[in-house]
């Protein structure tokens, strides 16, 4: 005859396996359940990583905090710091980050900084075209921009170069390396919008970045087209400028 222990040693094991079993049901369930379309009224979160089946990252969904750092071909570059541009942030084919949409906007100590920005990426470079908002303590500009980078060095490389850089000896040798690394530097093309003293303008600019062509109306609302040298000095101007009483 069993004893009271035995009996209960025995209902103790029963149970245990039946919860096992149980649990088990529910992780299948849930995991099943998980592959399948899921729908939500409402969902709180941080950051969203939409990925390709492989885990590579084409979209990026976050707040303030959790916004990622720079990617170029899935490898991290730059401070990494993260942060600042809550809103998407876009990944080409490679992994490498090639585009985004973000957002923010405070005012402390009665100043202003706001920026809403859509960008699109140059390959393995920065951004090529941009329909921005910006204000900086009341110096607002809005407006679309194209801008040229180099073709044949990407992000990554040269944010290496430049650190490399520092790194160097000070001397003439970096001062040469300082030089050469400038001519990787951006090149604005054509801005059309608000600029920042408060004029519309449409700017048109050579290969190198140099303004050559302006059609303007300042703040009082009179109108002008300019034309410019490689220094930026007005050559031309429709209609002509009144000439100063001697």
């Amino acid at each position: 005859m069993q004893t009271k222990l035995e009996k209960e040693v025995r209902f103790l094991k029963a149970y245990a396996a039946i919860a096992t079993l149980a649990c088990a049901v529910f992780l299948l369930t849930a995991f099943t359940m998980q592959k399948g379309k899921q729908r939500f009224s409402e969902i709180d979160v941080e950051r969203i990583n939409v990925v390709e089946k492989d885990g590579s990252t084409r979209l990026v969904i976050s707040n303030n905090e959790r916004s990622p750092g720079l990617l170029e071909r899935g490898k991290p570059f730059g401070s990494q710091s993260g942060g600042g541009r809550a809103g998407l942030i876009f990944y080409n084919d490679e992994g490498t980050e090639n585009g985004g949409l973000i957002f923010s906007g405070k005012k402390e100590n009665g100043k202003v900084t706001a920026v809403g920005s859509l960008t699109f990426d140059q390959y393995e470079q920065d951004q090529t075209i941009a329909l921005q908002y910006i204000d900086d303590s009341g110096k607002r500009r809005a407006g679309l921009a194209i801008t040229e980078y180099p073709t044949d060095i990407s992000s990554m490389q040269l944010d290496q170069k430049w650190k490399a850089l520092q790194q160097m000896p000070d001397g003439p040798a970096k001062n040469e390396e300082r030089q050469r690394l400038g001519q990787y530097s951006q090149k604005l093309r054509m801005y059309a919008g608000r600029a920042r003293n408060g004029a519309s303008l449409v700017q048109l600019a050579d290969g190198e970045g140099r303004p050559r062509l302006q059609l303007v109306v300042d703040p009082a609302g009179n109108a002008r087209i300019e034309f410019l040298d490689e220094k930026g000095k007005v050559t031309q101007q429709v209609p002509e400028a009144a000439k100063k009483a001697p």
